[in-house]
């Protein structure tokens, strides 16, 4: 009984998670229809202004302004589209690497002490200060950042998808297909690697709310992504010099990061608990 109370519960907690994240993701993509102003148009006699329910606070900027009179509502529809492909294609480039190493360490052992010492090297370093580090040579920006993302986040798919095909390559279907003389190349891509994308596609959830974060940290120190951008951590950085006198400009930002991280976790946890064969039998 108690399996399936939390089994419902999960199931809707999931679902207001992912409604909360389509939110997210229609504003990012109809920014422009959805915003009431242009993400970095000005007025300099509106400048500072608290949020409509406020005192002094009006209906034309129900967020407030910041401090170049730029409505703060707008900025934050128009960041949400940043912030989101930042962490989806910087996931996707992640897995992308992470997923081709893994899948060379697991099935050739020439690979696997080369690409997995690769990997421990890697994994000895913060992954935001190795990200500073790159960010500080070769420069900030969009692509850079997603490039930067992308080469510092492989390692987790690496070793989980080495750890699957170590366990499928020895199965009767792949040692059936290697004696009628299938390819290493067609043998990895069309009988392994579906069998192991199931876990692949968990930590990518994750892996897009870590980036969305790592890019509002790198933003807020003023390394990301440049200011006339509107992004969730340029917002921060921008009234981190204000929170004494006008709170809003950090604390509206703040929360959307929080909820979206929130939502693509509870997402990642419920895929997670889907995709584990053990906890549906146990929930069965």
């Amino acid at each position: 009984m108690f399996a399936k109370i939390k089994r419902h519960m999960g199931s809707a907690v999931g679902w207001m998670a992912s409604i909360l994240l389509l939110c997210f993701i229609l504003c990012a993509i109809f920014a422009p229809l959805l915003a009431p102003y242009g993400e970095n148009e000005m007025d300099i006699m509106n400048r500072l202004k608290p949020p409509a329910w406020c005192e002094g606070g009006s209906t034309k900027h129900l967020l407030g302004t910041d401090e170049l009179g730029r409505d703060l509502l707008s900025r934050l529809i128009y960041g949400s589209r940043s912030s989101i492909l930042v962490g989806v294609l910087a996931a996707l480039m992640a897995g992308s690497i992470g997923v081709a190493t893994g899948l060379l360490a697991g099935y050739f052992p020439k690979f696997d002490a080369v690409l997995m010492r690769l990997a421990d090297i890697q994994l000895a370093f913060p992954s935001m200060l190795l990200a500073l580090a790159i960010i500080a040579v070769f420069g900030g920006g969009f692509m850079k950042l997603i490039l930067v993302l992308g080469v510092t986040g492989w390692v987790s798919y690496a070793r989980i998808v080495r750890s699957q095909v170590l366990s499928l390559r020895t199965s009767d279907y792949v040692m059936a297909a290697q004696t009628v003389g299938v390819g290493p190349v067609r043998l990895l891509l069309r009988h392994i690697l579906p069998n192991a994308i199931g876990p692949v596609i968990t930590i990518a959830t994750f892996q897009v709310a870590s980036a969305i974060l790592s890019e509002a940290s790198l933003s807020f120190l003023g390394v990301g992504i440049p200011p006339t951008t509107a992004t969730w951590g340029n917002i921060l950085h921008s009234g981190q010099l204000y929170m004494s006198t006008a709170w809003w400009i950090s604390v509206f930002p703040g929360v959307c990061i929080l909820l979206i991280v929130i939502a693509i976790n509870i997402l990642g946890d419920v895929l997670n608990l889907y995709m584990d064969p053990y906890s549906n039998q146990q929930s069965a």
